[in-house]
């Protein structure tokens, strides 16, 4: 009965196919033609993509970095604001609120209006609200503008994520959006970079030099939008930038595994088949335990730096390292978990390093700065390399068009916003001096969930998959993906 549960419409809501009975298995030796189709398709898609999000997440998390500014001469947004901690702990909460709130609308609307277009809307919206927040006054001022970057911002991650199942394969996503993810630890490091050359900026023009860091931030988003409008490829059905014969093997290489861009919108029935797959909320709770130590980074790393005995702009440039070696570890880790179809493993192991990391800084003495430093380097490699494995898993082992859409969304919506919320609550203003021990313990405990709820899915995977070898007769199958 459990099985059943797993139905999915696959061609909008005219063919039904169980995920008991699995569709077929295109594993195998690629082409040339293929190769070359592939490598054409990453060096117009994936670049672009990687690009907008780190935008986006410069633009998210440049207020982690505002707080801090210029601290010591009250030309910082706290001061001028005349905000409490907890008045900003509120203003970072109502940004994820909204995120939460408007991810799966977002992603109908992109099916609906098509990707270039949407995208490019949302960007040149949270680019204008962005630059916006330069000219704040109030605590009321910053928590309703963090709530509209909120709602726009919503749809892009997982917008991106969709957006790749319309262009690759199963095997072939995990590797692209950790590129994807990866930019956002590129503009974690880019950002501290750029917030201490920015910091010199202090009263120029009259401004507070976080006033600049905003405006400035946010003029590209609002300017690359117009290019994404253009550049942008929604389908390949129709995209002329591939002669026929690439169209045409686009099309027939993701006719069993990918969502197609020409099917219809989102019917009841797809929706109530994804809702009520309990796997997949088996991967929404993995979500959430990997969600916290994630915004907690991205919003708090110059606070934390700031804890381990930097000030000011020299906290800002000391939040590049970690950055910079989790790009790399991110990108290797998801090649392999794609490679060797063990994503589950993969993300295991590094939720559980990234554990590790945050356990022995929560340890530590607090004036064992130098050790913590390191630590922090390796909890951030950890929680964020686990991430597009996980993504990758879960939209490779749903089987339509419109379900992988909701399901994404879901996952990021439901399990990623609450979590994200979890984040911004754990690194108390009042425990700097002792370490911030609340937010390290509460990561360490979350990552070895999720290690133990990857296993736990990768294990319920393996029995699906010999349930369907035991029932299947002669002819080929697709099996779920580990």
């Amino acid at each position: 009965m459990a099985d059943r549960n797993s139905v999915l419409d696959v061609e909008s809501g005219k063919e039904e196919l169980s995920a008991n009975v699995a569709h077929y298995e295109t594993s195998g030796p690629i082409t040339e033609a293929e190769k070359a189709l592939r490598w054409k398709q990453d060096k117009r898609i994936v670049p672009l993509s990687a690009g907008i999000y780190f935008l986006c997440y410069l633009d998210r998390s440049n207020i982690g970095n505002a707080k801090i500014m210029n601290s010591t001469t009250g030309d910082d947004l706290m001061s001028q604001t005349g905000m409490t901690n907890y008045q900003y702990t509120i203003a970072l909460m109502i940004f994820l609120v909204a995120y939460g709130l408007f991810e799966v609308p977002s992603n109908i609307l992109l099916k609906k209006l098509r990707p270039s277009r949407w995208i490019a809307f949302l960007m040149f919206s949270w680019g204008a609200l962005t630059m916006g927040l330069g000219g704040v006054h109030s605590y009321a001022s910053v928590t309703v503008v963090r709530f509209l970057l909120g709602v726009f911002e919503a749809g892009l991650f997982p917008g991106l994520v969709y957006y790749l199942t319309f262009w690759y394969k199963t095997e072939e996503r995990s590797i692209r959006v950790a590129f994807i993810l990866a930019s956002a630890t590129l503009a974690g490091a880019f950002g501290g970079a750029i917030a201490y050359g920015i910091g010199h900026m202090n009263q120029a023009g009259g401004l507070s030099a976080w006033r600049w860091l905003f405006i400035i931030e946010g003029i590209p988003s609002c300017l690359s939008s117009f290019l994404v409008w253009f550049l942008l490829p929604d389908y390949p059905e129709d995209a002329k930038w591939l002669t026929t014969q690439e169209r045409d093997l686009a099309i027939q290489r993701l006719h069993v595994e990918g969502s197609k861009g020409h099917h219809g919108a989102m019917s009841w029935v797809d929706a109530r088949a994804t809702l009520v797959d309990w796997r997949l909320w088996g991967h929404y709770v993995v979500y959430f335990g990997i969600s916290t130590p994630f915004s907690s980074l991205s919003l708090f790393t110059p606070s934390i730096t700031a804890g381990l005995g930097y000030h000011d702009l020299q906290a800002q440039l000391m939040t590049v390292p970690p950055y910079a070696v989790a790009y790399v570890v991110s990108i290797l880790t998801s090649w392999s978990a794609d490679h060797f179809n063990a994503r589950g493993l993969h993300s295991a192991a590094l939720a559980t390093v990234g554990a590790i990391g945050f356990l022995a800084s929560a340890v530590l003495p607090a004036d064992a700065y130098a050790s913590r430093y390191g630590c922090l380097i390796v909890a951030a490699s950890g929680a964020f390399a686990c991430i597009p494995p996980l993504l990758g898993w879960l939209s490779s082992n749903i089987f339509s068009t419109a379900s992988v859409g909701l399901a994404i969304a879901l996952n990021i919506g439901l399990g990623g916003a609450p979590g994200q919320i979890v984040g911004v609550w754990i690194y108390k203003a009042n425990e700097a001096k002792s370490g911030y021990p609340t937010g390290h313990w509460t990561n360490a405990a979350l990552l070895f969930m999720v290690a133990i709820g990857c296993g736990m899915l990768r294990v319920y995977y393996a029995r699906r998959n010999r349930k369907i070898l035991n029932a299947s007769d002669e002819g080929e199958i697709r099996l779920f993906k580990y």
